[in-house]
């Protein structure tokens, strides 16, 4: 590990991304000063999967980093990160988005959330079938939320999949995150389409991924 570069690495991502593509940083299970590493080779944006270790590195790292929830969100964990959270990736229900909404609220906030859609043919992974999502969306309970902001739709497509077939993932969530675009309304504004990890971004890219979710890429595999 200790001839990477983070710095290199940060570069190498970015020189593949498009303006108009924001890096997440996947900092899940690294130490602190690799995160100060990245911190100061530019990157800001950084994604954790876990709550508890989300707190303890927002309380640690400096205050101007935008931390986005990427990993699966229990509602009895929202409150820890609703004081501070720039992005909830991982909204997949109606019952999450009730808790962000009602801990937002406590916090005087509006929390951006990105609603997970199921793309992958893997039956572990959550996520909200396009049916579910238009219902979540029709629903008078949503229609009473203040407090949160639908910004786009997150998906993670196949691990390991043919390029075919991930192309026919991020394909369909890209559709479906246009035909979303239509229904924009002040708590609704699809502008982010959350899409391609370490090994799979640049196809994700070419089909219309707004930001990107890169660990490994930047940090080296995890041990």
């Amino acid at each position: 590990m200790g001839d990477i570069s983070v710095k290199e690495n940060i570069a190498e991502v970015e020189s593949h991304l498009k303006p108009s593509v924001t890096l997440v940083a996947v900092t899940k299970t690294k130490p602190l000063h690799i995160l100060q590493e990245a911190y100061d080779a530019g990157c800001k944006v950084f994604g954790e999967n876990k709550v508890q270790e989300m707190v303890e590195k927002h309380e640690e790292l400096p205050k101007d980093i935008e931390w986005h929830m990427i990993g699966h969100l229990q509602t009895n964990k929202v409150k820890y990160i609703a004081p501070f959270v720039s992005l909830i990736h991982s909204v997949d229900s109606l019952k999450v988005l009730k808790e962000i909404n009602k801990q937002a609220k406590k916090n005087n906030r509006t929390i951006d959330c990105l609603l997970q859609i199921h793309i992958a043919e893997e039956e572990t992974k959550f996520g909200l079938s396009e049916q579910e999502t238009a219902d979540l969306l029709d629903s008078g309970e949503f229609g009473a939320m203040d407090n949160i902001r639908i910004q786009g739709l997150m998906g993670m497509a196949t691990y390991d999949a043919p390029d075919a077939q991930l192309r026919k993932e991020f394909g369909g969530l890209r559709r479906i995150f246009e035909d979303l675009k239509k229904r924009e309304s002040e708590k609704m504004n699809m502008q982010i389409l959350s899409m391609g990890m370490s090994n799979d971004f640049l196809i994700a890219i070419e089909e219309g991924s707004t930001m990107v979710r890169v660990g490994s890429a930047i940090f080296g595999a995890r041990k």
